[in-house]
Formats: structure tokens, C-alpha cells, sequence
């Protein structure tokens, strides 16, 4: 939904900073931010995608070949709730098999108007097995541990797994060298 913070999660994690006057997204922007996360480098290429419904049929563009998806709603408007919803219903059907679910409850410093409980949000999360924060980019709760959880989930890249078998090495299939006619 279109105001729920979408774009000032974003802001937040990759600048650290705050706009109370930002512009709704029109269509999606685009931003990256490389962390440290255990001993790899991660690097968060950022679909902000529009939260109104004249922009819904471009989402699968920006979903599609995701490793995550944060799916946000805001605290105080229960009808962000019930929509976030739907997305997760379009992302189970329509996104990658193993993509990483996010569910952020943002605006939790207007907890005196929450509209959204936050062991209601928290019982749906885990039964889709997501994740489930409440976060604040206007006071920068929990923005950074958002994104560390992501990291978490998402399966290491290392040449050697840790034992167990949990993880897995995604590598492209050597091209084959290039010949010229003639």
C-alpha cells in the first residue's frame, strides 16, 4: 500500500537518513547497499517498488529472480494489514520457490495509534514461515536488523558450506571461448 514506509525503509538503510516529506514512489527506484555480514560481503540490490494499485501489474518485474522480499504495512492502518496479504498470496504463487519473505510492521513509534497487533502480525509471519519485525525508519528501530535477518536466511555463497549441507553455491556455467568465422 501506497505511505506505509516503503521507501523510507530504504532511505534508512541506505543513506541513514529520514525525509517526513518524501514523494510516493512512482513506478520503482533503484538502490544497492554492500554489508559485512559474518565473513561475506553482501550486496542488497533494492527494488522500491510504488504502493498504488495502478502500479501493481509492474511488481512481478521486480520480484521475479529476487533471493528476498520485504513486504511492508503500516502499524496504525489495519487495511495495510490485509493487503500485505494478498502480496504474500502473489509472491507464493508468482515469485521464485525459495525467496527469502519479509513482513515489516513499520511506523511502531505510533504505537499510541496502532491499529495492528503485533502478535497478530507475528503469528501470521511465522505461519509463513517469514520473517516478522516491527521497525520505525523515523527513529531507525530495527531497520539494520531487518536486513541482517535477510542476510541470515539467505543461503551462503561459500565454496564450502558449513557442515550439514544447508547451504549451496550458485555459480554460473563457464561460457564457451568465443570463435570468429573465417
Amino acid at each position: 500500500d501506497t505511505g506505509v514506509g516503503k521507501s523510507s525503509i530504504v532511505w534508512r538503510f541506505v543513506e541513514d537518513s529520514f525525509d517526513p516529506n518524501i514523494n510516493p514512489t512512482i513506478g520503482a527506484s533503484f538502490m544497492t547497499k554492500t554489508v559485512q555480514y559474518q565473513n561475506e560481503l553482501h550486496k542488497f540490490l533494492i527494488w522500491d517498488t510504488a504502493g498504488q494499485e495502478r502500479f501493481r501489474a509492474l511488481a512481478p518485474m521486480y520480484y521475479r529472480g529476487s533471493a528476498a522480499a520485504i513486504i511492508v504495512y503500516d502499524i496504525t492502518k489495519e487495511e495495510t494489514f490485509s493487503t500485505l496479504k494478498n502480496w504474500v498470496k502473489e509472491l507464493r504463487q508468482h515469485g521464485p520457490p525459495n525467496i527469502v519473505v519479509a513482513i515489516a510492521g513499520n511506523k511502531c513509534d505510533l504505537i499510541d495509534v496502532r491499529e495492528v497487533m503485533e502478535r497478530d502480525a507475528k503469528d501470521y509471519a511465522d505461519s509463513i514461515h517469514a520473517i516478522f519485525v516491527e521497525t520505525s525508519a523515523k527513529n531507525a528501530i530495527n531497520i539494520n536488523e531487518l536486513f541482517i535477518e535477510i542476510s541470515r536466511r539467505i543461503p551462503s555463497t561459500d565454496a564450502n558450506p558449513p557442515s550439514g549441507g544447508k547451504g549451496f553455491k550458485l555459480r554460473r556455467p563457464p561460457s564457451e571461448p568465443k570463435r570468429n568465422c573465417c
